[in-house]
């Protein structure tokens, strides 16, 4: 009878070892369950957000859209201010000189070339008086502008200004067919005969001389002069 109770109590003892061994592993994975999610969430959310952070670094690293360029057209005025004197006795064929833009030139209503811009020319002729049949030629044009910084080689007009003999004056324009390209004014001096009118027509500007019979020919610095592009400008 004791056996019996023995054996009746040692096997409940070990069914209720087996039960509590087989529920070890249950709970061992509900526990791994309960931090799984956690963690594969926060690794999810850490994921989503390097990607957003990656996505705004992309958008913000595109480069800003290039500016469209802007062409002035050919036939447009510049009108410059000398920087120094040029002459047909004391300047050179080949020589430079500096000048300014005397007025602004837009396009479109928008300024492209400021006034006050740097320009530089050149001298491609000078002949002092009695060299020339008798008579003083002098031939400017300009080569180049400055615009934000940024010098524009230009194709310009020619503006020529010739004295022949005992105080008669020639204002002759070259350059392009039309002869584009004129003096305006601003020429200092005395003597009969002080300024030229208009030259070659509507656009062409005027020029102011002062010259006393059989000098040579000179504009000094300051002098505005006015010249036509002869091919279009693009400006970016």
């Amino acid at each position: 009878m004791r056996s019996r109770i023995f054996l009746s109590i040692l096997a409940s003892s070990l069914l209720f070892a087996g039960a509590a061994c087989s529920s070890k592993p249950a709970a061992n994975e509900s526990a791994a369950d309960q931090n799984a999610p956690a963690g594969a969430s926060g690794s999810s959310t850490s994921g989503n957000s390097g990607g957003g952070s990656m996505s705004n670094t992309a958008r913000e690293a595109k480069p800003a859209p290039a500016a469209e360029a802007v062409v002035v057209p050919a036939g447009t005025t510049l009108t410059v201010r000398l920087g120094e004197a040029v002459g047909s006795k004391i300047s050179t064929s080949g020589q430079s000189f500096s000048a300014t833009l005397a007025t602004p030139v837009e396009v479109g209503g928008k300024t492209i070339i400021p006034a006050g811009a740097a320009a530089r020319g050149v001298v491609t002729d000078a002949k002092p008086l009695g060299r020339f049949k008798g008579g003083a030629v002098l031939q400017i044009k300009l080569n180049s502008v400055t615009i934000n910084g940024s010098e524009h080689a230009i194709d310009t007009s020619a503006v020529t200004r010739a004295e022949k003999g005992k105080g008669k004056r020639t204002a002759v324009l070259t350059g392009g067919g039309a002869g584009l390209g004129a003096l305006i004014g601003g020429l200092a001096g005395g003597g009969k005969g002080a300024a030229i009118g208009a030259l070659a027509g509507a656009g062409a500007g005027g020029a102011g001389s002062a010259f006393t019979g059989n000098k040579d020919v000179v504009l000094p610095a300051e002098s505005a002069v006015s010249f036509k592009l002869e091919a279009p400008l693009e400006v970016k």
